[in-house]
């Protein structure tokens, strides 16, 4: 195995440009949602004064609010706009699935080749020799799942923010404080679709990415050994990525299994040149260490990425970087690795 700078380069090129366009998903879909809030917010706010100023004795009951025909009304417009957003979701995602999967599989070649003599290239499988019917798999497996996951999303926000309105209800209370809270309330369950809805997006996207790295890497499994965890080295970086950072795995393993949202992606690792029968001494791997990355940073940054409890036990020794990770179980999705608690 020879990382050099230029397969880092490449690397960090093919992560820069996934980035582009989940960033550009995440500020599609803040958007609708927003403009979607503003569109329905009147209607809830006027339905609420009504009942202010029908409210006996200054109080709003849980009855009253029940039966008010103009809140309803407003709540049941505020469910048309969750199904529009899932539904507009669920196409802005998934419209850039064969493009996020054939660029992920065509920089593959490259990144495998920049590890071997300029000889030695040419007789790597490109992306436009990879089966088409693997490929529509990915695009297919990952559309799939994120509408799957995406269309509850209408329903739950829509139950909780009927749920918030009636908690938001407190007898006796001012019925203007009582006002804003249900609105508050009402806002956080409305929003709460989109938190879910920008997690979905960003984790199957990038699963997808890492699923066509894997099949064009299965393409030369004659020349590599495996693939590397690697993580982009920040102070956003959590505890288990940083602690699976430089791990080694089979090309049949899939991953990297990280956490929701995690942008780490696996680095091809070729044969040692002796291994592939070319006689020469091949130049020194350049992989960064995450272990010495994050011994250089400052006491400031290494708590902000560990958290003060379990910083203080890194110092005292009782909680290495190959501890920080764990895998864990998730029936509903797929194993994961995420951060060990301080007990492990």
């Amino acid at each position: 195995m020879a990382v050099t700078s230029t397969t880092l380069r490449l690397a960090a090129k093919l992560r820069s440009d996934l980035l582009k366009i989940t960033n550009a998903h995440d500020r599609a879909l803040t958007k609708a949602w927003v403009d979607a809030w503003d569109l329905v917010v009147g209607d809830l706010e006027l339905a609420i004064a009504r009942l202010i100023i029908d409210a006996d004795e200054g109080t709003i009951t849980q009855a009253q609010a029940l039966r008010a025909a103009r809140l309803q009304q407003a709540l049941d417009s505020v469910s048309r706009q969750l199904v529009r957003l899932v539904e507009d979701a669920g196409a802005t995602v998934t419209s850039d699935l064969a493009r996020i999967v054939r660029e992920a599989g065509q920089a593959q070649a490259a990144i495998i080749g920049s590890q071997l003599p300029a000889d030695q290239r040419g007789q790597l499988i490109a992306w436009d020799r990879v089966e088409s019917e693997q490929i529509a798999a990915i695009v297919q497996r990952s559309t799939e799942r994120i509408t799957s996951q995406l269309w509850p999303i209408s329903s739950e926000a829509d139950a909780a923010i009927r749920r918030e309105l009636v908690r938001g209800i407190a007898s006796g209370a001012n019925p203007r404080q009582t006002a804003a809270r249900m609105i508050k309330n009402a806002e956080a369950g409305f929003n709460g679709g989109l938190s879910r809805a920008l997690n979905i997006a960003r984790t199957e996207t990038l699963d997808a990415h890492r699923a066509a790295a894997a099949v064009s890497q299965k393409a030369n499994a004659d020349v590599l050994a495996g693939w590397i965890w690697l993580t982009s080295l920040s102070g956003r970086t959590c505890p288990a990525c940083l602690g699976m950072s430089g791990t080694e795995h089979p090309l049949t393993e899939p991953g990297p299994q990280g956490h929701q949202s995690c942008r780490c992606s696996r680095m091809p690792k070729t044969k040692t040149w002796r291994e592939l029968g070319i006689d020469l001494d091949e130049p020194k791997s350049v992989m960064p260490d995450a272990g010495e990355w994050f011994a250089q940073q400052d006491a400031a940054t290494q708590k902000q990425i560990l958290g003060p409890g379990r910083y203080a036990a890194w110092k005292r020794g009782d909680y290495p970087m190959d501890k920080w990770a764990v895998r864990r179980q998730n029936p509903d999705w797929r194993p994961s690795y995420v951060t060990s608690p301080l007990a492990s």
